[in-house]
This record gives C-alpha cells, sequence and structure tokens, in this order.
C-alpha cells in the first residue's frame, strides 16, 4: 500500500497571481472582481481559456502559471472518467446483467458500446492511459505522446513532443479554465501523470487497496467539488496477469468492480448536486485472452473494449448510432488513417473537455472534432 499523495501546488501561484491582478487594475483605476470558489474573478462561462502571463523574456508563456478564466456563474457539469484496467468487452458479455448489473445498467440506460477500440500501436495499461488524458495516439514520430513504457516507475513523466513542449492533457485543459482535478488510481505506474501535470491536478491518491481507493473517490466526489475526476480500478488486469484472462478469477474480478463501480453510482444517485451535473463516462486499456496476456495489438480481445456514458441528460441508445462520424469497425482494427473513426479510450479526453464546455485538449487527434454524441440537447 502506498501513501496518498497530495499536490495543492496551485494555491501559492494563484494567491501570487491574484495580488498582481489587483494591483494592475487599482493602477489603471478599476475595481477587482470578487473571487470565485476558484480564486478568479467571476463571469460567464466560456470555452476558451485567457492567455497566461510572462514570466520570462518577451514573448516566452510560463505554461505552468495558472491562467484568468472567466468563471460558470451558475451550476456546471461535472465529468468522472473510469478506467477498468483489462475489462475487455467479451468479459461484460460473459458476465450479463445478473453478474454485472452495473455495467450492463450502463449499458442499457446510456449512450455505449461495447465495440470500442484501444489505441493501435500498443493494448498495455500505461501508454493507452496516457492517450484517454492526453486523445493522442502512442507513435511519438506521428504526433503520438511516446509513452511505450510500462513499468512500474513513479519517477517517469510523458515526454516532451516534438516541439519540446509538455504533452497537454485533459488535466491541463481544466486547470486553464480554472477547474478543479482529481486523480484516483491502483499502480505506481500512474504516477506518471502527478509528475507530468503536478500543478494541474488538485488531489492524486495512488495506492494498490482498491476499497480504499474507492471510498477515497466517492468522498471526494461529495466533498471535493471536482470538474474532472479520474478513476483508476485495477482488479481484472492483476487477476488476468495472475490466473488467465479467462479464468475464474478474472470473471471474479469483473464482477468485484461492478460493485465498486455500483457504489460510486449509488453516491452519485443519492447526492442531488452529483446526480444533476455529474457524467459518468467508463471505458478500459485492453482486453486479454487467457494465459497469454495482452501485449499482442492485432487481437481482437486485447484491442476491443467497452465505453459506457451515463448520467442525466445522455441518451440512451447506441454510440454509433447517435455519432454519425463514427463508423462501427466490427471485428477489426482500423488505423488512425480511416475518415470515420471508431470510437476509442482514446476519446476520453475530449469528449470531458466538450462535456466540461472546453475545446479539444491541444495537440490532440483522438476525438479532436469532438464528434461524439452523448446528450439529448446541447447546453
Amino acid at each position: 500500500m502506498t501513501a496518498p499523495v497530495r499536490r495543492y501546488a496551485r494555491g501559492p501561484a494563484r494567491a501570487a497571481w491574484a495580488l498582481a491582478l489587483a494591483v494592475a487594475l487599482s493602477g489603471l483605476g478599476c475595481a477587482s472582481a470578487p473571487p470565485g470558489q476558484d480564486g478568479v474573478p467571476d463571469g460567464s462561462a466560456s470555452r476558451s481559456s485567457a492567455s497566461s502571463a510572462s514570466s520570462g523574456p518577451p514573448g516566452q508563456v510560463a505554461r505552468d502559471r495558472p491562467e484568468a478564466p472567466a468563471q460558470p456563474t451558475g451550476p456546471r457539469r461535472r465529468v468522472l472518467a473510469v478506467s477498468v484496467d483489462g475489462l475487455g468487452s467479451a468479459v461484460l458479455r460473459r458476465l450479463g446483467p445478473r453478474q454485472a448489473p452495473t455495467f450492463h445498467r450502463m449499458l442499457r440506460r446510456g449512450a455505449s458500446t461495447l465495440e470500442a477500440r484501444t489505441e493501435v500501436e500498443m493494448t498495455v495499461t500505461l501508454p493507452n492511459h496516457t492517450s484517454m488524458l492526453t486523445g493522442r495516439r502512442i507513435d511519438a514520430a506521428r504526433g503520438g505522446h511516446g509513452v511505450t513504457w510500462n513499468d512500474d516507475v513513479a519517477d517517469r513523466s510523458v515526454p516532451r513532443d516534438a516541439s519540446g513542449r509538455v504533452v497537454r492533457s485533459i488535466f491541463t485543459s481544466a486547470h486553464r479554465a480554472g477547474l478543479h482535478t482529481a486523480m484516483f488510481a491502483g499502480k505506481q505506474k500512474f504516477h506518471t501523470f502527478d509528475n507530468t501535470w503536478s500543478r494541474a491536478i488538485d488531489r492524486v491518491l495512488v495506492t494498490s487497496d482498491q476499497a480504499r481507493l474507492v471510498r477515497a473517490a466517492r468522498h471526494d466526489l461529495v466533498h471535493g467539488r471536482r470538474a474532472f475526476t479520474f478513476l483508476h480500478l485495477r482488479g481484472p488486469d492483476s487477476a488476468g496477469h495472475e490466473d488467465g484472462f479467462d479464468s475464474p478469477a478474472y470473471v471474479a474480478a469483473g464482477r468485484e468492480a461492478d460493485r465498486q463501480l455500483g457504489g460510486v453510482l449509488r453516491t452519485v444517485r443519492t447526492h442531488p448536486r452529483l446526480q444533476r451535473h455529474l457524467v459518468v463516462v467508463l471505458t478500459a486499456d485492453h482486453g486479454g485472452r487467457g494465459a497469454d496476456g495482452h501485449d499482442v495489438a492485432t487481437r481482437a480481445a486485447n484491442y476491443r473494449v467497452p465505453f459506457l456514458v451515463w448520467g442525466r441528460g445522455v441518451v440512451h441508445r447506441d454510440l454509433y448510432r447517435l455519432s454519425p462520424g463514427r463508423r462501427n469497425p466490427g471485428g477489426a482494427q482500423p488505423g488512425y488513417g480511416r475518415p470515420r473513426q471508431p470510437v476509442r479510450n482514446g476519446d476520453v479526453a475530449n469528449l470531458a473537455a466538450d462535456l466540461l464546455g472546453l475545446r479539444a485538449v491541444p495537440g490532440s487527434t483522438i476525438g479532436a472534432r469532438q464528434d461524439l454524441r452523448v446528450l439529448a440537447r446541447r447546453r
């Protein structure tokens, strides 16, 4: 078990920024607006954020400095992204509604498909989760994020892109819009994201104790008021590696993940603010088959994953029928060059951004048109 890691680096930087803004406004003879809940001026919601202040030579932008976005004056939608590690679509079909009632409730009562895809290059944990958060493919030479390792090394970071810039994520997009975020993950390797975007993630907990992880996430959903929360459940993947991805232990781990998710959704249903405003987006990094694991990226059992969206205002329909710009790939794994892409787990970042009223994550290519349609009406 690892100790919780919390990041509160944004507070001092925001205080310094607010003082500088107040001085500048007083020099112009203007009164500053009252601060909102995130310590920035209140105003109307906007899909774009303001430019960041410069702290270096002329023309150099301080990317780590909090910006001054407009704040919403009323309730705003929130997103919980859940990744169930190793949960292939095949095991959901095998479990069925009786053994996995929560997953199948999301299938019936949300915008969903069991024919989503992983990234093309690899079907392993850390590369695919990095795609979920950045909206990028894996191959750095083709504009991807460049995370090709999958080791439990806690001190690594996402490589900088070809232009030398830090790769952006849904965490950084939310942060630049003045919104709060959190990450709850079950594997040490997920510290990669905290190392890369520490200023943009307000709360981080990494522990292999899944019960503790889920309890903390449920508590934070109620009390943390995060706009974006990422929750990673490791159970099915751990069981698959230990006993095989067709084993009774793997199936039991799928049932346990369903039970844990059921607890999360009960928290949502019993708190009116969450029930009104939270949308849950669930997917997986890969599936698996037998004792072979999941490393072969061309195997359907590995690249075929669920993509489920559930919450108030979400249409109860097949995700491909809702999104004419996407095409159900059947049993295939299409390349990135196809004009009508399948739904991919890498769509998490830009679907979340769209639900939060933000533009696509800068540098992203997966779902960058924000063309997944999940809501009954657009706000």
